[in-house]
């Protein structure tokens, strides 16, 4: 495996979203009902048994969060406490132990201040991108939990997901379901992912950014857009977002519905998004880790394109929503209480 080439050599102003074999990652294993204290370690390979249920079964899941540099050279995570929460919900649904609130903080906050100098600098909008993952694993063949666990911390600097600013995309709807009613959609188990990349590659042929997911039982709700959590601004200054138990209780989203009402003034929604019902919204856009947010263009839908506010300029609502997230992230907003945690290097 080919490691990370020195910080001093890294172009952090063309940074892409790719793997990289940074110095130090986290893991630890559970065995005998109990995790032991984990460790950093050098090696980027898990060595595991043939019989691991995450390879047959499905038992994996992760998380996705982010470190960012601060103007003054400080690093700072966000709401990473929701990512473990987030987590252990994940764990829960596949029979997995979850792994402690604190333990996660700390073991985070380890991989970033022993990967320090690849938090890209302030400025060039890129980040440490950090996975964490665990997957069941030991001597299994039945369909039932897997003896033992590891849970680890790995860790990439990625570019700024926008090259030359904010650009709205035109998403298509599907034929197919992200996620079964009552099935894992709430949870950021692989199997979501898996299930996803043949509608992606066709929405991708044929020209579109990604998918708009429809709710699994009548497809006639909006529920996801790609990987990402869906919003529309009404032209009644509300911030609407799908509500559903199969999908996934996005950060961004959240965080996105409390500064929508409290720092803008608009009426956040958690409610039903009808497709047939799109000319209520005056903007839209999908929301996650990655992007913050990805501005909607116009949707596909039963060979009829709706444009929302322009396929070429982004809305002036969802450029402040973006904004104000994004300087929260890079300590350039004040954050909401709680939200904004330190790392000391």
């Amino acid at each position: 495996m080919t490691k990370a080439p020195a910080p001093s050599e890294i172009d952090w102003q063309n940074l892409g979203f790719n793997y990289m074999d940074l110095p130090y990652r986290f893991l630890a294993h559970y065995k005998d009902g109990q995790w032991d204290d984990g460790q950093l370690t050098e090696d980027a390979t898990l060595h595991i048994s043939e019989g691991s249920t995450a390879l047959h079964y499905g038992q994996a899941d992760f998380e996705g969060l982010k470190a960012y540099r601060t103007k003054n050279g400080d690093i700072q995570l966000f709401r990473p406490d929701r990512n473990a929460a987030r987590m252990q919900k994940s764990c829960e649904r596949l029979l997995m132990p979850p792994f402690p609130t604190d333990k996660f903080l700390a073991a985070v906050k380890s991989v970033v201040k022993s990967n320090a100098d690849y938090v890209p600098p302030y400025g060039t909008g890129g980040t440490l991108y950090l996975r964490p993952l665990m997957i069941g694993v030991g001597e299994n063949i039945g369909v039932h939990p897997a003896p033992e666990y590891l849970f680890t911390i790995f860790a990439m600097p990625v570019g700024a997901y926008y090259k030359g600013g904010v650009k709205p995309t035109n998403f298509t709807t599907s034929y197919y379901d992200r996620a079964a009613p009552h099935g894992t959609g709430q949870s950021k188990v692989g199997g979501n992912y898996g299930g996803s990349l043949l509608p992606g590659s066709e929405a991708h042929k044929a020209g579109y950014s990604d998918v708009i997911y429809l709710d699994p039982a009548t497809h006639t709700k909006i529920e996801e857009a790609g990987s990402a959590n869906f919003f529309g601004v009404t032209k009644n200054n509300e911030f609407v977002t799908p509500k559903s138990n199969s999908i996934l209780p996005s950060i961004t989203k959240y965080s996105l519905l409390y500064l929508a009402e409290h720092n803008l003034g608009m009426k956040a929604i958690e409610g039903d998004v009808f497709i047939n019902d799109l000319d209520r919204f005056v903007e839209a856009g999908a929301m996650g880790t990655a992007a913050v947010i990805a501005p909607i263009g116009g949707i596909e839908y039963q060979d009829q394109l709706h444009v929302f506010y322009s396929e070429t300029e982004v809305g002036p609502v969802t450029q402040k929503l973006y904004d104000t997230l994004t300087g929260i992230q890079f300590g350039d907003v004040k954050a909401p209480e709680g939200w904004i945690q330190k790392v000391e290097v």
